[in-house]
């Protein structure tokens, strides 16, 4: 059997040795290009740095605050210290709200987030009094109190049992807290700061038209809480547990006995009115 031919032997010797070299002009070029891309990108790398950090175009110009109700925005702004002139993209958003919510007690939450080209947007929700605690001066009696001192305060707390502003005048239908706890074992069992939040508790759960009559909210232990109605009626709520039922229980109590002037819903399945 006759071998391979001569140009059989050369396809083959093709084949093993691969597709032919490109010349080195060719490869030459491809460098060139290769380069040129890099130092495009290099430069645009740095232009893009320069712009943020070095130009005057993206700095910040101006801090808009929105939300605020008691608080004003020149308060705001002293307070985020986001120095005119700052590069926009170096400013730490996150330092800026953590400085407001320990500068400003009476902020809640804030949004910060930038305004491109030259702004920061601070958006304030502020904390809303539920109820205020007498910080007696002069002639005051404290919590205990049923008057005004000269010279007292008002401690504002809002829905989470935080104290966050003291005031010189109590904000209007936010109801008067007075703790007057024993000092026994249940005071340690149950300190202030939860009495506190218990009856925020129980102001939350109320029906709006009590809430709206409720002049005065007296907490004399965890399960022994009372209100005072601005008509001279009171009502005896207990803890703050099961605050719905009593709710309802009390709207239905005071509609079947108008002229009660003593309700007692501490056990919700067994209300009692009293008086005329």
């Amino acid at each position: 059997m006759a071998g391979p031919t001569t140009a059989e032997r050369g396809e083959r010797q093709k084949l093993r040795s691969g597709p032919p070299r490109p010349p080195r002009q060719m490869r030459l070029r491809r460098l060139r290009v290769l380069i040129a891309l890099l130092v495009v990108l290099v430069l645009a790398g740095a232009g893009a740095v320069w712009l943020l950090y070095g130009s005057q175009w993206l700095r910040v110009e101006r801090l808009s605050v929105s939300g605020t109700r008691v608080l004003t925005p020149q308060q705001v702004r002293e307070a985020a210290d986001v120095p005119d002139g700052t590069p926009l993209v170096s400013v730490d958003t996150d330092a800026v709200e953590a400085r407001l919510l320990r500068r400003l007690p009476r902020i809640d939450s804030v949004d910060v987030v930038r305004s491109w080209p030259h702004g920061i947007g601070l958006k304030v929700t502020e904390r809303t009094p539920v109820l205020v605690v007498r910080s007696p001066g002069k002639g005051g009696k404290g919590n205990g109190g049923d008057k005004g001192g000269k010279g007292d305060m008002y401690v504002e707390v809002d829905a989470k049992g935080v104290r966050f502003a003291t005031v010189p005048t109590a904000p209007k239908n936010v109801a008067l807290l007075e703790l007057t706890p024993s000092r026994t074992a249940a005071l340690r069992r149950f300190p202030t700061d939860r009495l506190v939040r218990e009856a925020v508790r129980v102001a939350g759960d109320l029906p709006a038209s009590v809430a709206r009559a409720t002049r005065t909210v007296k907490v004399r232990s965890y399960d022994s809480i009372s209100l005072e109605l601005g008509d001279g009626r009171d009502v005896e709520w207990g803890s703050g547990e099961k605050g719905r039922a009593k709710a309802r229980t009390l709207t239905a109590l005071m509609k079947a006995a108008p002229k009660a002037r003593h309700f007692d819903v501490s056990v919700p399945t067994a209300p009692s009115s009293a008086g005329s």
